[in-house]
């Protein structure tokens, strides 16, 4: 297994793995990131200032990645977990954790003290690792992410 940041010619492999995911679990809708244009040109999307994406690999094939990104309107020093997503032969070995785990580092060295992450019910699987990873359960949703799909907010402290 190898974790390393975004490079343009992962774009296209990854907005694949992240609208499967969502087929998969039948929440390819409008509201999501099944439909955000910057699906399909991720490493241009995580050049912002305070965002970073990473891609995991397995025996050198792409099979996810997460990132963190200084979305509109979150409160001060908090980002947003983003686009969480692992191709089916990748699950259940621990890759999510680890994802989330490089995340929130790289959230404390560019200063965050808080991630916020969105997502929905028919995401089940990933919100057992949210809560084991720490996260809490908002009332409702922070900043303007766009994603008014989204009915399942939370947020750790770092």
């Amino acid at each position: 297994m190898e974790i390393r940041p975004i490079i343009s010619s992962d774009n296209k492999t990854l907005a694949a793995i992240i609208r499967a995911c969502l087929i998969e679990f039948k929440a390819g809708k409008p509201g999501t990131v099944f439909f955000d244009k910057t699906t399909d040109t991720l490493s241009d999307l995580f050049k912002m200032n305070g965002s970073k994406y990473f891609v995991v690999l397995q025996d050198g094939e792409i099979v996810g990645g997460a990132g963190i990104f200084p979305t509109h309107n979150l409160p001060a020093e908090t980002c947003e977990l983003v686009k969480l997503y692992l191709d089916p032969k990748a699950r259940g070995k621990g890759l999510g954790k680890i994802l989330m785990k490089q995340c929130e580092e790289e959230a404390k060295k560019l200063g965050y003290k808080k991630v916020y992450l969105e997502t929905m019910p028919e995401l089940a699987i990933a919100v057992p690792l949210y809560e084991k990873m720490g996260y809490k359960y908002l009332p409702s949703p922070l900043g303007n992410t766009g994603h008014g799909g989204c009915d399942i907010w939370m947020l750790k402290k770092l």
